[in-house]
């Protein structure tokens, strides 16, 4: 992504100390995907559409394969046809020069996990159908289409889903994009968030950072402050989607008020809840 984008108003001197760009301004992230295992079930949640598409077959011999969610998926014994639900934080998709390149040929891959109900928020939803002129680059049509006409598209309305059983709680914001879906799971241990993009990584702690894509940057800042009080007083843990570095943190607030990521997890292979 672009470094500029991804940070908005936060100067690049700062953030390129932060994520180092290349020569075109362009940064790397990753996109993180949750998996909880529940009754028997296996629920997948999501920060935005592209990674639910299938992956590009390669054109030749010498292109490498591409590490991906499948393949993480592969080595815990688990195929797409394993996952149940998949919980979509919100439908953006950045799509690979590749991947846009097939949707304008009409050619864009299939969705995956052919047998998952796919949860969104019917608020969202209505974005998403209905885009302003300022988001609606970030959504591409053939991938709501085919969402549409699964008939497997749950919309959801308020802050639980009997989809997904007890212990859930759906919050709601509106900063980042109109109805984005922050799902938070219980456990003995705290509650743990799926922060999606209103707190991406570490370095959106920081309040006033906020990407150019926030459609409601105020909002997002209340919003995002609410949210992580919330997380601290149920002393709680954050799965962050696109931290290079880190996958869940909590988060505690330093003499200066300010939020500060702690008990940090580079990785997470299991968490028993």
């Amino acid at each position: 992504m672009d470094g500029g984008v991804l940070f908005g108003s936060t100067p690049q001197q700062v953030w390129a100390e932060w994520i180092r760009p290349d020569h075109d301004n362009q940064i790397e992230l990753p996109s993180r995907a949750l998996l909880v295992q529940q009754d028997g079930r296996n629920i997948l949640l999501l920060a935005g559409a592209d990674i639910l598409l299938a992956p590009l077959p390669n054109t030749c011999r010498c292109q490498q394969h591409g590490h991906g969610l499948l393949d993480d998926l592969a080595k815990l014994g688990l195929s797409e046809h394993d996952i149940h639900v998949v919980l979509l934080s919100h439908l953006h998709a950045q799509l690979s020069s590749r991947l846009q390149a097939a949707a304008d040929d009409g050619e864009l891959p299939r969705l995956l996990f052919p047998r998952a109900r796919y949860l969104v928020s019917a608020r969202h939803w209505h974005r998403a159908r209905h885009p302003h002129p300022r988001d609606r680059r970030l959504f591409v049509p053939q991938i709501l289409g085919r969402l549409q006409y699964s008939e497997r598209l749950e919309l959801v309305e308020g802050g639980s889903c009997e989809l997904l059983g007890e212990g859930w709680r759906l919050h709601l914001s509106d900063g980042h994009t109109p109805g984005q879906l922050l799902p938070e799971i219980d456990s003995p241990s705290g509650p743990l968030i799926f922060a999606g993009d209103l707190v991406p990584g570490t370095h959106w702690l920081q309040l006033d950072v906020t990407s150019a894509h926030a459609r409601n940057p105020e909002c997002l800042v209340e919003e995002k402050e609410q949210l992580l009080d919330h997380l601290i007083a149920r002393r709680g843990r954050m799965v962050l989607a696109r931290d290079p570095r880190v996958a869940m943190i909590r988060v505690c607030r330093d003499r200066q008020s300010r939020y500060q990521p702690y008990d940090e997890h580079a990785s997470l292979l299991r968490l028993e809840a």
